[in-house]
């Protein structure tokens, strides 16, 4: 349960960047894409707006997909890392960040439901809100106790003080 505590959200996102990353560059997905990308040195690995059906009337949407799908990859890395350390510090995340991380994510499982997005990142996106949720529940409790404890210190002290006034 201690290693739990320890696996922030940033820490998944990571992990799902680095899965992303292998996955795009395996045999099993965009290998070949990435065989022709190395030989250029991974310069124009596409050529953008001129390689766009409609500017040529043709497209190379393997090469593409295949920068998208690594980029993607490599995009969620410095986000996991800055989810990590928000999460170290200030232990919750904002509501309208997880919130929006997990509407992204329903409309990626939408447009490509068979997908990575559905199988890996949209229980993260619940995971996230939840534990969010638990948390932030969490604080406000130990909160509110603080708050009751002082409160009643306060009565406790001044009724304490009254009762000393008027006694002397």
């Amino acid at each position: 349960m201690k290693l739990l505590k320890k696996v922030t959200n940033g820490i998944l996102l990571i992990v799902i960047g680095i899965m992303h990353i292998q996955f795009a560059l395996s045999a099993d997905c965009f290998g070949n894409q990435f065989k022709e990308f190395a030989r250029t040195y991974f310069f124009k690995v596409h050529r953008g707006l001129e390689d766009m059906p409609f500017v040529t009337g043709h497209s190379n949407m393997e090469a593409f997909a295949a920068f998208w799908f690594f980029y993607f990859g490599v995009l969620i890395i410095p986000l996991g890392l800055l989810v990590h350390s928000y999460e170290r510090k200030n232990t919750i995340l904002p509501h309208t960040f997880t919130l929006t991380y997990l509407l992204v994510v329903l409309l990626g499982c939408y447009m490509v439901p068979s997908s990575g997005m559905t199988y890996i990142m949209l229980p993260h996106a619940v995971f996230m809100v939840v534990v969010n949720y638990v948390r932030f529940k969490k604080k406000r409790l130990s909160i509110s106790r603080n708050v009751l404890s002082s409160e009643h210190r306060d009565k406790v002290y001044f009724g304490y003080a009254e009762s000393r006034k008027t006694t002397v």
